[in-house]
C-alpha cells in the first residue's frame, strides 16, 4: 500500500549509481510527497514528538491485537480506527500551504477534541445506536453523525486532495435535493437526522469501505512497513539487480523486474516512485535512457504494483467484500492479467534498449549472484503468507504469520535483525503510511451510503443500460472512461469503490459476471495513474527526473498499453482470470503473451528492426487477434505475424510481391 522500495543501504552489494550530467543530487532534488495526492505536513515541535510517535505506534500495534486476539464490536473497532487516524491527520497534517508550519493551531487541537469526543459517543452509546440503527434517533446521534462526516470530509481533504471531498459533497447535496429533481435522479428525499445517522453507520461511513481499511488494508500496511524496516524489501532490489542489471538497458529491466516483487504487497503507486525512483531513475539515465523514458519505466512499474497479486493494493480486499467472492479466488484471477502487463513493460524496455544501442551495468557494480542467491530466504514473509493463504487461514492471520515471518528472517540476515526498537518503528511507519487511505476510504464510505440510501445506483444502471442501448461492450467503454476520470481525482481504492458501487449493477444486468465487472472497474482505476491529463505516478517520476511531465505520461501509457485492452478481454472470455480449464488457461496464456508483445513491437515500431506504419499496423492487428482466445485469431495472428516478421527478414520477397 503505501509503503514502497527504497534504495539499496550501504552494504548491500551496489554500488551507487555514478552521477549523471545535469542530474540533481538527492538534496536538490525536489520530491513529491510520497502519498498520493497527500497535503503539506507539519514539522511537529519537539514536545509534541514523544506524544505523536506512541500514539502512532499505539495506532497499529491495538489493531494487531484487536485482529488477532481480543475482538470488539465492528461499530467500535471502526469508530476507534477512523477517529483515531483523523486524531494524527489533524496533528501532523496541516489545513493548508499558508498554515503555520512548526505548530498546531487551537482549531486544530479543538477538531481533533471533536473527534475523540465522537468516538467516546460510541462506546458509551453503543448498545443504544445499536438498537435505534435504522429505525430510530436520538439528538446525540445526529450530532454525531454530523461531527463525524465533517471530520471526515476535512481530514480528507488535507490528505488526499479536494477531488473526493467535493465528489461526497455532490453526493451529499444530491440526497437533500433528490425530490426536485428530473427523472431517474430523483427521489423522495431526506431531512438532516436521517440522513447523518444513517451516514455515520455501518451503512455508509463505518461500512464496508472503513471495514477494509481497518482490518486487510491496517494489516498488510504493518507487513510492508515491517519488510522495509527490516531491509528485505531492499533484498528485491538487489535480486532484480543480480539477474538482470547487466544486460541491455539492465536498470530498466531490473526496476520492472523488483516492481513484480515487491508490488505483491505495495499498492501505492506514487508512494512506489518516490521511494525508489530516487535510485533507480539515476540508473537508468547512466546506461542511456533519456529521462522521460526513464522516468516512464519507473512510474508504469510502479503502478503495477496495484494489479500484482496477492494483495492488489487494497483491491483485492475490497473485492472480496464487495462481491462475496472469496479472497483467493481474486487473488487467482489476478495472476495472468499481471503477467501480460509486465511481461508487456518488459518487451518495450527491451525494444527501446535494442533500438538506442543501450548496454547493461558492469557486473563489477551490481551485487554478486551467488551472494543474492544464498540469501532467498529473504522471500520467507511473502512465502508464508502465500501459503497461509492457501492453505485456508483467513488474510488476516496470513498477514500477521507473514509479519512474524519477516521479524525471523531479519535476524537471519543479521544486517539488519529486528529488535524492540526496530519494531516500534515499524509499527510508527505502518501507521503513518496508512492515514491517507484510512481517511480516503472513511470519505467513500459517504458515496456509498448515498447510494445505498437513495438507490441512485439502480437508476444508474438503468441509465447505461439505455446509453448503451443494451450493448455490453459500449456500456464496458462508458465504465473505462468513468473509471479513468474517477481514478484521475482520487486514490485508486476511492475510485474503485465509487466506480463499482455505481457502475458494476449495470454490467450486471447486462449479463456481465460480477468478477469480470469488478475487475475491469478495478484495471482502470489504477491505470489512471499514469493517464492524462492527471497521471500523478506519471508527473511524480517526472518530477525526479526532471522530465517533461506530458512526455513522460505518454510514453508511461504506451508501456502500460497492454492494461487498456487486456480488461476487455475479461468480457469476450474470461479464461484470462483463470475461469476454466487448465488446458485452455494456458493456452490463452500463451497467445496472450506473444499478443502483447506484438503490441509493444507495433507501439516501438521495431521487431528486429526499424519498421515503417504498415508493417506497425499488421502487427498490432496480430496482437489483437493474439488477445482474443479463439482458436481463429489465434490462427490469424500467427499468420499475420509470420508474415510481416519474414518481409523484414527477407525484404526482397516483399519488393517481389509488389512487383
Amino acid at each position: 500500500m503505501a509503503q514502497a522500495r527504497r534504495p539499496a543501504p550501504p552494504g548491500s552489494g551496489v554500488a551507487a549509481p555514478a552521477p549523471v550530467e545535469d542530474e540533481p543530487t538527492s538534496a536538490q532534488r525536489q520530491q513529491p510527497d510520497s502519498d498520493e495526492f497527500a497535503g503539506p505536513r507539519r514539522t511537529l515541535p519537539a514536545r509534541w514528538t514523544p506524544f505523536v510517535r506512541a500514539l502512532a505506534v499505539l495506532y497499529a500495534l491495538v489493531h494487531l491485537l484487536v485482529l488477532n486476539l481480543y475482538p470488539i464490536d465492528p461499530w467500535l473497532f471502526r469508530a476507534g480506527h477512523l477517529c483515531a487516524a483523523a486524531v494524527l491527520i489533524l496533528l501532523l497534517f496541516r489545513p493548508g500551504r499558508r498554515a503555520a508550519v512548526d505548530r498546531v493551531p487551537v482549531w486544530d487541537l479543538l477538531l481533533a477534541t471533536a473527534a475523540i469526543g465522537v468516538f467516546l459517543y460510541v462506546w458509551v452509546e453503543l448498545d443504544g445506536l445499536l438498537f435505534r440503527a435504522g429505525a430510530m434517533w436520538t439528538w446525540g446521534d445526529v450530532a454525531m453523525g454530523v461531527v463525524g462526516t465533517l471530520l471526515v470530509l476535512e481530514v480528507t481533504r488535507r490528505v488526499a486532495g479536494l477531488a473526493l471531498p467535493i465528489i461526497a459533497l455532490l453526493f451529499v447535496l444530491y440526497a437533500f435535493v433528490g425530490p426536485w429533481l428530473p427523472g431517474v435522479l430523483h427521489h423522495r428525499g431526506y431531512d438532516v437526522p436521517r440522513f447523518f445517522t444513517y451516514i455515520f453507520s455501518d451503512q455508509g461511513i463505518l461500512g464496508i469501505t472503513t471495514s477494509v481499511s481497518s482490518t486487510y488494508v491496517i494489516l498488510f500496511v504493518t507487513l510492508g512497513a515491517f519488510m522495509g524496516v527490516s531491509r528485505i524489501s531492499d533484498y528485491f532490489n538487489d535480486l532484480a539487480l543480480a539477474l538482470f542489471g547487466w544486460a541491455r538497458g539492465g536498470p530498466a529491466k531490473a526496476t520492472v523486474v523488483s516492481g513484480v516483487l515487491f508490488g505483491s504487497i505495495s499498492g501505492s503507486a506514487v508512494a512506489n516512485v518516490v521511494a525508489s525512483g530516487t535510485f533507480t531513475i539515476p540508473m537508468m539515465r547512466r546506461v542511456g535512457y533519456d529521462r522521460a523514458t526513464a522516468g516512464a519505466i519507473e512510474a508504469t512499474s510502479s503502478t503495477g504494483g496495484q494489479i500484482t497479486p496477492p494483495v492488489l493494493g487494497a483491491g483485492a480486499f475490497l473485492m472480496a467484500e464487495m462481491t462475496g467472492i472469496p479472497y483467493a479466488t481474486i487473488a487467482i484471477a489476478a495472476i495472468l492479467p499481471c503477467w501480460l502487463f509486465y511481461v508487456a513493460c518488459y518487451a518495450h524496455v527491451e525494444l527501446h534498449a535494442r533500438r538506442h544501442g543501450l548496454v547493461g551495468l558492469p557486473r563489477a557494480e551490481l551485487p554478486p549472484l551467488r551472494a543474492v542467491l544464498r540469501k532467498l530466504y529473504l522471500f520467507a514473509p511473502l512465502a508464508v503468507l502465500v501459503a497461509a493463504l492457501y492453505a485456508g487461514y483467513s488474510p488476516l492471520r496470513s498477514a500477521t504469520l507473514a509479519i512474524l515471518a519477516t521479524i525471523v528472517a531479519s535476524w537471519l540476515a543479521r544486517e539488519a535483525p529486528m529488535g524492540p526498537r526496530a519494531v516500534l518503528d515499524a509499527l510508527e511507519r505502518a501507521t503513518m503510511d496508512v492515514l491517507q487511505l484510512v481517511a480516503v476510504c472513511g470519505c467513500a464510505g459517504i458515496v456509498v451510503g448515498v447510494i445505498a440510501l437513495t438507490g441512485i445506483g439502480g437508476r444508474f444502471s438503468q441509465l447505461l443500460l439505455g446509453l448503451a442501448a443494451g450493448h455490453a461492450l459500449l456500456a464496458m467503454v462508458f465504465t473505462m472512461l468513468i473509471a479513468l476520470v474517477l481514478g484521475m481525482g482520487m486514490p485508486t481504492t476511492a475510485a474503485y469503490a465509487i466506480a463499482a458501487s455505481v457502475l458494476a449493477p449495470g454490467l450486471a444486468r447486462m449479463g456481465v459476471e460480477p468478477l469480470v465487472a469488478h475487475f475491469f472497474i478495478f484495471y482502470f482505476a489504477v491505470v489512471s495513474a499514469i493517464t492524462p491529463p492527471v497521471a500523478l505516478a506519471s508527473f511524480a517520476a517526472a518530477t525526479m527526473a526532471r522530465a517533461d511531465p506530458w512526455k513522460t505520461s505518454w510514453i508511461a501509457v504506451k508501456l502500460g498499453l497492454a492494461a487498456f485492452i487486456v480488461p476487455f478481454m475479461f468480457y469476450t472470455s474470461p479464461v484470462l482470470l483463470a475461469q476454466g480449464h487448465l488446458l485452455s488457461i494456458l493456452l490463452a496464456t500463451l497467445t496472450a503473451t506473444l499478443g502483447v508483445i506484438l503490441l509493444a513491437c507495433a507501439a516501438d515500431g521495431w521487431l528486429a528492426g526499424a519498421l515503417s506504419i504498415v508493417p506497425r499496423l499488421l502487427l498490432a492487428a496480430a496482437a489483437g487477434c493474439l488477445m482474443v482466445p479463439e482458436h481463429t485469431t489465434d490462427l490469424l495472428g500467427v499468420g499475420l505475424a509470420a508474415g510481416v516478421a519474414a518481409l523484414q527478414r527477407w525484404p526482397r520477397l516483399g519488393r517481389s510481391a509488389a512487383s
